[in-house]
């Protein structure tokens, strides 16, 4: 069984289900509300787990309610939390999510996932020494995912890097990590005053970038190449990037080609929208290849 580190934020989903999203001053009438264990760093562990992988989570929660709930949930779902330590007098995490008009708006707020810095990651150097891949993400300090990157290259372990949310990163952790995931938003922001035409051609196999549901594009050293989405009827999209990084990473740490690899991805993430919560639809490893 292949080993997968993940480096990144868990948090708790505040999730508010309406018809319409509300604009500046509205007030609209919602029809749900749910508390659902999140945090990118903690879905793509999951996911990963559930894909077959050996999970162990480096990340931080808060000494609160949400926090023992967040533990739980990583136990449950077989995740290792050697390496998930609670702050103290800290909140845990959360994530603010409307779910309207077939698509979700997001507000984090990061409590305890400022805690994942350098010093904390460099305890669990040993771990990730071990990792056949690191997954990292952007809901943790800038300084841990600058460190983490000169680590795996020092380790000679693959990092696949997804730069959400967006902001910038140093030439450095672009040239280190193996993989870089980005959607067209991101893409935006990581390759300043690149097209994406340029963006893909200047990082062959990759650079990948998502699309929603029209695929994965990507160039493989001649041409481009778009690797397409699966037709589902989505019921909750919260997630599907995750799944998506999470089946990239299990898929390519096996040894799959990379257009292999994206297909197994494109389908564990739209498995992963035909249920509600980030993880409520997070496919088991069974349910993907017998829908490939």
């Amino acid at each position: 069984m292949i080993k997968v580190v993940v480096i990144g934020s868990s948090s708790m989903d505040l999730v508010v289900t309406s018809t319409k999203r509300p604009g500046a001053g509205e007030t609209v009438l919602g029809e749900s509300f749910k508390t659902v264990p999140g945090g990118k760093g903690a879905n793509q562990a999951v996911a990963a787990a559930r894909l077959g992988a050996n999970v162990t989570m480096i990340g931080r929660v808060g000494n609160d309610h949400y926090g023992k709930e967040i533990l739980e949930n990583f136990k449950q779902n077989h995740v290792s939390v050697d390496c998930v330590e609670p702050v103290t007098d800290m909140e845990s995490g959360t994530a603010h999510i409307v779910l309207a008009e077939g698509d979700n708006s997001i507000v984090v707020v990061k409590g305890a996932n400022d805690y994942v810095t350098p010093d904390y990651v460099k305890r669990a150097a040993n771990k990730i020494k071990q990792a056949n891949i690191v997954l990292i993400q952007q809901e943790i300090p800038e300084e841990t995912v600058e460190f983490v990157s000169e680590l795996c290259n020092d380790y000679n372990v693959p990092l696949l890097l997804n730069p959400a949310p967006a902001r910038p990163l140093s030439q450095q952790v672009i040239d280190r990590a193996a993989y870089i995931t980005p959607n067209e938003h991101e893409a935006v922001v990581l390759f300043n005053g690149l097209s994406t035409k340029e963006a893909l051609k200047k990082y062959p196999n990759k650079v990948f970038i998502t699309e929603g549901k029209q695929g994965v594009r990507y160039y493989d050293g001649t041409k481009e190449v778009l690797v397409p989405s699966y037709t589902v009827e989505a019921v909750d999209t919260t997630g599907a990037g995750d799944t998506f990084n999470a089946g990239l990473a299990v898929a390519l740490a096996e040894g799959k080609s990379i257009e292999d690899s994206l297909r197994f991805a494109n389908r564990a993430a739209s498995l992963s929208v035909t249920k509600f919560g980030a993880q409520g639809g997070m496919p088991m490893r069974k349910e993907v290849e017998e829908t490939l």
